[in-house]
């Protein structure tokens, strides 16, 4: 479970992770310390693919972005700002070794909160009247563009 709060400006596109909480099920955990790093690492990594790792090809199929100078990847500004990370008590998984559960890849897509934190922020231009056009990655350009179709669909919406 991931829950998400954010804050986006509208004029910029920018936004910033403020609090995420994460409840992660690890089973019977091998080592709480790696399994927690393995959990906030895999959400920051899908942070990046929610927001920021835009794939860029030109006319003849050719990839733009192909290292980390022309390619945006997670920072330390991508980590929130109160970050609070739990493993899930007292649920064993008796087919595994130790009774452990899949810890390093499942917590790239708790990151999708963080995403629909965005989206939802976007939805408050419109009283959460209307639906967001909103895509993968979240970049500040699609946040943006997000906002504007917002603020043109309000404008053509009947007693407005």
């Amino acid at each position: 479970m991931c829950v998400s709060e954010v804050i986006v400006d509208t004029l910029t596109g920018f936004y910033k992770n403020l609090r995420t909480d994460i409840l992660h099920d690890v089973g019977d955990s091998i080592n709480q310390g790696i399994d927690v790093g393995q959990v906030e690492g895999g959400y920051i990594q899908g942070v990046g693919w929610c927001t920021t790792e835009e794939v860029k090809w030109n006319d003849k199929g050719h990839l733009l972005n192909h290292s980390p100078d022309t390619y945006k990847i997670p920072s330390v500004q991508d980590i929130p700002s109160d970050f609070r990370t739990e493993l899930l008590q007292s649920a064993p998984n008796p087919n595994a070794i130790r009774k452990s559960k899949a810890v390093a890849e499942p917590p790239f897509m708790l990151a999708c909160a963080t995403w629909l934190a965005i989206k939802d922020a976007i939805s408050a231009v419109a009283d959460h009247e209307l639906e967001p056009q909103f895509k993968l990655p979240a970049t500040n350009e699609v946040i943006l563009l997000s906002i504007e179709d917002l603020k043109k669909r309000i404008k053509i919406k009947p007693n407005r």
